[in-house]
């Protein structure tokens, strides 16, 4: 597969994956909201101990990060799964 063909395949799922983030950080935003406090002027108050967890997963490569915290993102990864999995298969075959 020569750079244009990649650069139209990668063309095709942009909004795909786009939509895929969208739905990943809502998703984030809606647990976030959840475990603050809403205070009288609008903002939102986060509890210290998320914050101090928050911060500490910040902090910390992919690596570094235990099984639970790891099985987090990978939940997050297999949303894209699908749209690489349908672009992978819509490939042409390379002929030499």
């Amino acid at each position: 597969m020569n750079k244009d063909d990649i650069d139209a395949q990668l063309s095709s799922i942009f909004e795909k994956l786009a939509a895929i983030e969208h739905d990943r950080w809502s998703h984030w935003q809606r647990y976030m909201h959840s475990k603050c406090s809403m205070q009288t002027d609008g903002s939102l108050l986060i509890p210290p101990n998320l914050v101090a967890q928050w911060e500490r997963l910040i902090a910390l490569p992919y690596d570094q990060l235990d099984e639970d915290e790891k099985n987090s993102d990978r939940e997050q990864v297999q949303r894209y799964l699908p749209v690489i999995r349908d672009i992978l298969g819509r490939r042409s075959p390379i002929v030499p």
